[in-house]
Parts: structure tokens; C-alpha cells; sequence
């Protein structure tokens, strides 16, 4: 089982009435174990494989070798619970059976450890489902921090794996590059709305969804009309508003403008519904997208459209720590610095803020941008502290987030890119400034499409980050991409400046590269020496 599927089995658990004689096993079968193993765990006698020492009047336990004690009781009082929990980590079967994990619950709370780290928690037993990834390990899943205390991109992911799975089931002429982009674009479209009415962004809490619900018939036979002219009145601004000819129910929607809903919002680019999606569509919309984590979601929501990686869904991710080892001293630490030593003066301040207003961060294999929201989030931590100290906690930032740049090969992770960077810059502002400013600066969003969708070791790297200064960008005659020597001159906002170009790109060694990942290595050593890559590029990492 993968994290989404565990997710889900842990949701249907937290959901059941609560039974203390079958909780430890409905438990153990949410991570991945097997009828069998069950079976031999209900066992008593010598073909039992329980080795748990706990017993006591109304209390199930259960030991599973080298994995977790757990144990259930009925009532016992209001202390009852902890008291378990101390029985099951101090027990010497527990020691010797060498288990990961130890839990107690009364179907009131829970009460966890993790006995190698000494982590610990303490929920209600309904907000279960929200702690999952606590348990994780105990189907074999090592993830980071970050992906087990943040179920719910775990559980949004999986709501919008099960849509995508059923669009396609419906729609198989979908299935092919040409029209995977547009569902890819209409997935993002989605994300955006479902964040767009949690927030405040749309007015009405719940907007998007409910329009969904009381405008789509129960069949989901018109659900795809419903989507299509909300979206096309998201890309008509509100002065063109009356002769656009928009259902009534549709002109509520604000005009969002960002190229998002430009260009195709018609039911053409809409999938048609089933009943089946139509109710995973309107389940998604019940979330509370206020806790999406755009560091960790674009990530795993990239799965959803990736049929080799749809297995391990946002398993392969690269954790905030690990980000900030090659940003910090690429620039954040340096930028921290001057922070420091610029004190309370203002003017010292004021060019550290100019500064940070024309640093560009740069990710040519970006995936779906986490190096750039990282970098994006933190250099708004500082930009934030610089206008506290200046007394302009209010002041709208002067970082743009088109100076955080990237080139990513896979369409989907491309439009989830530039999404996270959106929210990012909705939740830094609202952390920043305040709700109230967030809302009111938010729409409509900025035409510009700063993450380009190519294969980066095929694209003129200087066309998607130009170099700052004045003037064309000029090339020696044998570049690589044939690239003219007179060029346009590059528009960019704060002109000048710094570049850090930074990312971990996929590697993929010698002997398992496809044909035209073969292909873009000979082309980039053209007449050069190449067949000891492999062994060149593990030695420089």
C-alpha cells in the first residue's frame, strides 16, 4: 500500500464505531497487513504470533514482532489511556519483540510512541486519519517530516488521484499527449478553485463546490458544462461582464485573468463526468484547502499525472532541510548576514530590500518548484523583517514571482510549478501582512508564464533567465542552440542584479537512459568525449 491508500483505510477506521476488541486489528489491516497475517495474530495458542505481555479487564493487546504493541480498552477512566501507554513502552515484551511503535486508545483519544525516536503523540481518536503519517514506517514507508504531519496533502492527493483514474476510465481519448495536457491544465484549474474558495479569494465560503453541486445533476451528466462556464467567467473581466452572455450562477465568480482560464474554457476542455467523479470532485471541494503545503503538494500532486510514479505518489521528494542545504549557503545565509548587520538602520535596510528585489532564482529541471518556493518563502521571512524594522509592516513586496524561474520537461509538474508559486505568494502575504491586504491585492493575477514547459538540455537557458545588464543578449557563434547573435532585448522586472542557479535534476546513469535521453547527452558532447558520464557525474555530486 502506498501512502494515499493507507490514508484512506485510516479515514474508514477513524469513521467505524469504536470496538476495543477489533480496533488492533482493523489498525494493523489499515497498514497493509495481509488476512493471514491477521489470522495468525487473532490466534491463540502456539501458532499465535502475538507476543504481547498486557492484559487486563476490558483491555486488547496486540504485539506485532518488530513493528508495534498496541492495545485497546473500553471506558477505564480518564487517565486510563496514558497509564496504557506507560504498561506498553515499559513492558519487557515490548523490548524484546524489539517493536517500532507503541498505542493506546479508549475510542476517546489516542495516545502514540515512536520508540526509537522518542517522538510522541496525543489526538482525538476522530482526527486519526490527520496523524496517519505518524505511522508510516510501520508499512514500510520512510518519508521526511514534512509528509508525515502534513496528511492533508496526502489525503487531497489521493481525493485527486481517484478523479484523474476516473476522468481517464471515462474519457479514453483524453489518454493521449494532446489532450493529457488539457487535463493536466484543467486539474490545476481545480487546485486553484478549491484553494480560491477555502481562502476568502472567492466570495462565499464553499462557492466553487456548492455551485457544483446545486447547478450539476446527480448523474454528472452536465458537470462538465457547470466547470466550463465558471471557468470561462473567471477569464471575462468584469467590465466586458454584460455582453458576455454568462449564467447568472457563473457571473458570481471575480475575474482571475493569469492565463489560467484563458484560452479554452469550454466544454471541449472539460472532460465529461460520471457519477462516480462527480462525487470525488465534490468530496475534494469538502477539504479545507487552507493547509495545502505548496512545499510538499506540487510534489506529490506531479504523481497524479504520471503514470510511473502514480504508485509511489509524492514519495520521491525532496525534503525542506535538505532544500535549504544548498540554499542557504548559496545566498540565504549571506542575506541573513546583511540582515544582522544592518541593525535598525533604515538605510542599510532599504538596500538590503532593493537587494532581494532583483535576486533571481533560477531552476532549470524544476519539477513542480520546490527549490523555488522555498526560495521565494524565505527571502519573504526576510524581506518581512526589514519592513518591521523600517515600521512598513503593511508595504506590498517588492520581490516579483517572475524572478523565481524554472524549466521542467513534464507538462503537469510545469502548471504545478507556477500554481505553487501563486500560493506561496497568497499565504506569505496573508502571514506577512495580514488577511485582509492578501484578499484585497491577490486578483486578478499576472499574465506572465515564468516556468517553461521543455527539455532544459535542449532550451537556450538564457531565454527563460536572462542575464541582468543593459542591452541584447549576445552569444558566441558556436552556442550550443544555434541561438542568433542579435537578440531582443530581455524584459525583466527590477532589472540587474543577481542570478543563483540551483535545483536537484533527476539522473538517471548510462546504462538505463531511454533513446532520447541517449540522444540529449550526444547532441549536448557533440564531437566530444562522453561514454564515462556516468562515473563523471556521481563523482561531482
Amino acid at each position: 500500500m502506498n501512502a494515499v491508500e493507507i490514508e484512506e483505510a485510516v479515514s474508514k477506521l477513524a469513521e467505524q464505531p469504536f470496538g476495543a476488541a477489533e480496533f488492533p486489528y482493523a489498525f494493523l489491516e489499515a497498514f497493509g497487513n495481509k488476512a493471514n497475517t491477521i489470522k495468525r495474530l487473532r490466534s491463540t495458542g502456539k501458532s499465535t504470533t502475538n507476543k504481547t505481555d498486557v492484559d487486563g479487564h476490558g483491555v486488547v493487546a496486540v504485539l506485532q514482532r518488530n513493528n508495534i504493541h498496541i492495545a485497546a480498552i473500553d471506558g477505564g477512566g480518564p487517565d486510563a489511556v496514558g497509564d496504557l501507554l506507560k504498561q506498553l513502552t515499559g513492558t519487557p515484551a515490548t523490548a524484546k519483540h524489539k517493536a517500532k511503535f507503541a498505542l493506546a486508545t479508549d475510542g476517546q483519544c489516542i495516545h502514540a510512541e515512536n520508540l526509537n525516536t522518542g517522538e510522541t503523540l496525543v489526538c482525538d481518536y476522530a482526527e486519526l486519519a490527520d496523524h496517519f503519517g505518524f505511522f508510516l514506517e510501520l508499512a514500510g514507508i520512510s518519508t521526511v517530516r514534512q509528509i508525515r504531519e502534513n496528511a492533508f496533502d496526502i489525503k487531497a492527493t489521493g481525493r485527486l488521484n481517484r478523479l484523474y483514474v476516473e476522468l481517464l476510465r471515462h474519457n479514453p481519448e483524453w489518454d493521449g499527449d494532446e489532450h493529457r495536457e488539457h487535463l493536466n491544465h484543467f486539474f490545476a484549474r481545480l487546485i486553484f478553485c478549491f484553494f480560491a474558495e477555502d481562502t476568502g479569494i472567492f466570495q462565499g465560503s464553499g462557492v466553487f463546490t456548492e455551485t457544483v453541486r446545486q447547478m450539476s445533476e446527480p448523474s454528472g451528466a452536465n458537470t462538465h458544462f457547470v466547470l466550463a462556464e465558471i471557468f470561462r467567467a473567471m477569464d471575462v473581466p468584469m467590465k466586458d461582464r454584460e455582453g458576455a452572455g454568462l449564467r447568472s450562477w457563473a457571473g458570481q465568480f471575480p475575474y482571475v485573468n493569469g492565463g489560467l482560464f484563458g484560452g479554452g474554457a469550454s466544454e471541449d476542455n472539460v472532460p465529461q463526468f460520471t457519477q462516480i467523479a462527480r462525487s470525488y470532485l465534490l468530496h475534494i471541494g469538502s477539504l479545507d484547502w487552507t493547509r495545502i503545503n505548496p512545499d510538499i503538494f506540487g510534489s506529490m500532486i506531479q504523481a497524479v499525472a504520471d503514470d510511473e510514479e502514480r504508485g509511489a505518489l509524492g514519495m520521491h521528494y525532496t525534503s525542506v532541510p535538505n532544500i535549504l542545504k544548498v540554499l542557504n549557503p548559496l545566498f540565504l545565509d549571506e542575506l541573513r548576514l546583511q540582515l544582522a548587520e544592518a541593525g535598525d538602520n533604515r538605510r542599510k535596510l532599504l538596500n538590503l530590500r532593493k537587494r532581494l528585489a532583483r535576486i533571481r532564482v533560477f531552476d532549470p529541471a524544476c519539477g513542480s518548484g520546490n527549490f523555488l518556493v522555498i526560495a521565494y518563502k524565505q527571502m519573504r521571512e526576510i524581506e518581512a523583517e526589514i519592513n518591521r524594522r523600517r515600521g512598513e509592516a503593511d508595504r506590498r513586496t517588492d520581490i516579483p514571482l517572475t524572478n523565481f524561474r524554472g524549466i521542467e520537461i513534464r507538462h503537469f509538474a510545469a502548471e504545478v510549478a507556477r500554481l505553487a508559486l501563486v500560493i506561496a505568494e497568497y499565504q506569505c502575504d496573508e502571514l506577512h501582512r495580514g488577511r485582509r491586504l492578501a484578499l484585497a491585492e491577490f486578483l486578478p493575477l499576472e499574465n506572465d508564464n515564468w516556468i517553461t514547459h521543455g527539455n532544459a538540455l535542449r532550451l537556450d537557458w538564457t531565454k527563460v533567465c536572462p542575464p541582468t545588464g543593459t542591452g541584447g543578449v549576445k552569444l558566441t557563434e558556436d552556442d550550443l542552440f544555434q541561438t542568433p547573435l542579435e537578440q531582443a532585448e530581455f524584459d525583466f522586472e527590477n532589472e540587474g542584479g543577481e542570478t543563483y542557479i540551483c535545483g536537484n535534476p533527476p539522473y538517471v546513469g548510462g546504462k538505463k537512459q531511454d533513446p532520447n535521453q541517449k540522444e540529449d547527452i550526444a547532441t549536448i558532447f557533440a564531437g566530444r568525449q562522453h561514454k564515462n558520464l556516468e562515473t563523471m557525474y556521481a563523482a561531482s555530486c
